[in-house]
């Protein structure tokens, strides 16, 4: 394996264990603090934009921030979609069908930008869908249509944000710059929400935690790693946040380790090494 792609990989793991990091604090925070939807959403996005305008001006380079509307738009849709959506769904629920509307999303525009599932990456992906499925299906209820359409709304705005960042050249930058044009449409949002909200220290708390860190960093992160995954690998990797995710909540949140977690986590990550390992001529 080259050394580009080892770190590749290496980014990408870092950019999963924000993801997964940033669902606890999300999941902790609206069930179990008095914060509202739109004040966490306001806070994480601000609190992210202000973490990157401090790494922006202790940078070096002089480079200020870039980013767009576009992808900033995809940015705050997928952050407020996600915590309304929690509001009503339960966790499992939600995340399988965030990530199946990520998965079938990103996996579309691979297929039209002409890549293609085929032999190992064809199988690994297989693998992969059913363990997630396995792992989260079990106990599922028919959901609240309003926070299903939501929640798969979120997938497809967080995938539309990771096309865009594909090709970004100064991941820190752009994510700056997308993340302060964000802040803006949060805060709005949040003026108007202002007579409903409701806050509390420890949702507060994480909500900044979630932006500054798990949020603004770990999407810098993800932006490089970007750059050496093609668009059915992204995809794919990202199955794995809900495995690290259930290690997250029975290290930091007291969950019992059950021999499904552990044999679902097994198909998941396995499948998903079968089709970043894959090499370039399959």
């Amino acid at each position: 394996m080259s050394r580009s792609r080892s770190k590749t990989l290496a980014l990408t793991f870092l950019a999963m264990t924000a993801f997964a990091g940033n669902s606890l604090l999300c999941r902790l925070a609206l069930r179990f603090t008095a914060i509202d939807p739109a004040s966490f959403t306001a806070l994480r996005i601000v609190s992210g934009a202000l973490a990157l305008w401090v790494l922006i001006r202790l940078r070096s380079n002089g480079k200020p921030a870039s980013g767009n509307w576009p992808s900033a738009l995809a940015l705050f849709a997928y952050a407020a979609a996600f915590s309304w959506a929690y509001v009503g769904l339960p966790a499992a629920t939600g995340a399988l069908l965030l990530f199946g509307s990520v998965q079938a999303t990103m996996i579309c525009a691979g297929l039209v930008r002409g890549e293609r599932l085929n032999g190992s990456r064809l199988l690994g992906f297989a693998i992969a869908v059913l363990g997630l499925v396995a792992l989260l299906l079990p106990g599922i209820s028919a959901p609240p249509v309003v926070g299903s359409m939501l929640m798969l709304f979120a997938g497809a705005a967080w995938a539309v944000y990771s096309l865009r960042g594909a090709g970004a050249i100064d991941a820190t930058a752009v994510t700056a710059g997308n993340f302060a044009r964000a802040a803006v449409l949060a805060t709005g949002v949040g003026l108007v929400m202002l007579p409903w909200a409701t806050v509390d220290r420890a949702g507060a708390l994480y909500a900044i935690v979630s932006g500054a860190l798990t949020s603004g960093l770990g999407y810098v992160v993800w932006y490089v790693a970007l750059r050496g995954l093609s668009t059915i690998e992204a995809a794919t990797v990202q199955l794995c946040v809900p495995v690290v995710a259930a290690v997250g909540g029975i290290l930091f949140i007291g969950e019992p380790v059950t021999p499904r977690i552990v044999l679902c986590g097994a198909a998941i990550l396995g499948g998903v090494a079968l089709v970043v390992l894959h090499k370039r001529a399959d």
